[in-house]
């Protein structure tokens, strides 16, 4: 099914979407990749939503994409004796071990790994970054902290700790068990969360064995500081921007985001933006103008893709959020502006030949004014350097390859197709005529570039 736009959408499912009739709706609204996030549901509920998923791609002839989301490590305070207290900026708080239950002067924290990565001066987050500590004193099973901006503290609130290497592993036995489970039903991405430094990506690929792409979690300062070697060791990347904007200040975030797309440019990595994209869709049937202008900046920058979580999963207007959506995308990427926008340093070609053929069909394609560019590929290294070209047509994928094409729904400008392998040349581009005819890319008289990648690394210009 194809969309007018080269920018996906990446929708969470949850309660509010994830019956088949309203998983349809959502691809058809607009989804290109559906996030099943294992921080909730479980694996008979994702199962169910997967096979949903499926047969609605065999009914619309497309390839949805799917996307499981580990949860990973969950740092969180314990109770308290009367389920809250109330905390005053100067006050002296004690975080423990101690599993009893808390009060004004302590509580307990579960993780003696904090403790030990733990120095004087550092800060403690906790809430979401609305209650914040410093580091006074501390040993192995304890902290004693100031606190430096007060109020209410419940039970079981989160923990960050920002600038702090934790000797915490990315995967969780339960994030263990959930991939396991996510493989077995074939996902295509797995997204690592609480990623900090390149072994946590090795870990995980050692695991997974080419079963699926790596997407990497950016959610801590501390993967910005190592952020060209975390790209490059990962297959995509997501901005986490929620997290993220906890433990940095929130005046850091947009140029972070520019960076981190920047790089994912140059190295060649498809790259996500996601968290708070239209948050007040969750309650409310339009977005603020805000919102809109935050989505146009990630499309202007050149993401690969923007994303729904809350807003899709739990939300009271799931489909409206994806077609609000769509169509600010669509709108951003029809301004005359936008392409230049993108014809930048990060896009120059690397000296191999996959770049040098791509780069070559990106400019056959500009100036023999063709409608689409129709790829011919079995590896999805090739699918991703062609998408990181840009070129200002839409490109086709056609592949014999059911988990590439699949796989490939994250990556933008690129719509899939699955067809039989062919070595002729003539035979290629009588597929490439037909695939761009059928699917309304190209008609009578248009001019089409083809690259052949599965026998040679060629490029014509057909004309239909």
């Amino acid at each position: 099914m194809r969309r007018c736009r080269n920018s996906k959408i990446v929708a969470t499912i949850g309660p509010a979407s994830c019956d088949p009739e309203n998983l349809e709706r959502l691809f058809l609204c607009g989804v290109d990749v559906f996030r099943l996030n294992f921080s909730h549901g479980s694996h008979e509920g994702h199962e169910k939503v997967y096979n949903a998923i499926r047969s609605i791609g065999k009914k619309h002839r497309g390839f949805p994409t799917i996307l499981a989301d580990l949860q990973g490590p969950k740092l969180r305070v314990g109770v308290f004796e009367n389920d809250k207290i109330i905390l005053e900026k100067g006050d002296v708080f004690r975080l423990d071990l101690d599993m009893a239950p808390g009060n004004k002067r302590r509580v307990n924290l579960p993780h003696p790994e904090i403790f030990e990565a733990l120095k004087i001066g550092a800060h403690i987050l906790l809430d979401d970054g609305k209650l914040r500590f410093e580091v006074l004193s501390g040993g192995s099973d304890y902290a004693e902290v100031k606190v430096l901006t007060g109020g209410p503290l419940s039970n079981r609130k989160g923990v960050n700790v920002p600038y702090v290497m934790l000797p915490i592993p990315a995967l969780t036995e339960k994030d263990m068990a959930d991939l396991s489970f996510a493989l077995k039903l074939g996902a295509d991405w797995v997204a690592l969360s609480f990623v900090q430094s390149v072994r946590d990506i090795e870990e995980a690929k050692k695991i997974i064995n080419g079963k699926a792409g790596v997407i990497s979690k950016l959610e801590k300062p501390l993967a910005i500081k190592a952020l060209e070697s975390i790209v490059e060791a990962s297959d995509a990347i997501m901005i986490a921007r929620g997290d993220l904007g906890v433990e940095m200040n929130p005046e850091d975030v947009p140029s972070v985001q520019r960076r981190i797309i920047n790089t994912c440019h140059r190295v060649g990595r498809p790259v996500i933006v996601a968290t708070q994209m239209l948050e007040s869709m969750i309650a409310s049937p339009s977005p603020t103008r805000a919102e809109a202008s935050d989505i146009a900046t990630a499309i202007y920058s050149g993401t690969d893709a923007t994303m729904l979580s809350a807003e899709s999963a739990s939300g009271q207007y799931p489909f409206e959020a994806v077609e609000i959506m769509s169509k600010i995308i669509t709108k951003t990427e029809s301004d005359p502006s936008c392409p230049r926008q993108l014809e930048n340093d990060t896009q120059l070609p690397a000296n191999t030949i996959t770049d040098a053929v791509c780069m070559a069909a990106k400019e056959a394609s500009q100036y023999s004014c063709s409608n689409v560019i129709v790829l011919f590929a079995n590896s999805f290294q090739s699918v991703v350097r062609c998408s990181r070209m840009r070129p200002r047509c839409p490109i086709i994928l056609v592949t014999d390859s059911l988990e590439i094409a699949r796989k490939a729904g994250l990556c933008y400008g690129v719509f899939a197709v699955t067809a039989k392998k062919e070595f002729e040349i003539e035979q290629i581009c009588n597929i490439a005529k037909v695939v761009a005819t059928e699917y309304l890319f190209a008609s009578a008289g248009d001019n089409i570039v083809v690259i052949n990648d599965i026998s040679g690394h060629s490029v014509n210009i057909c004309t239909l």
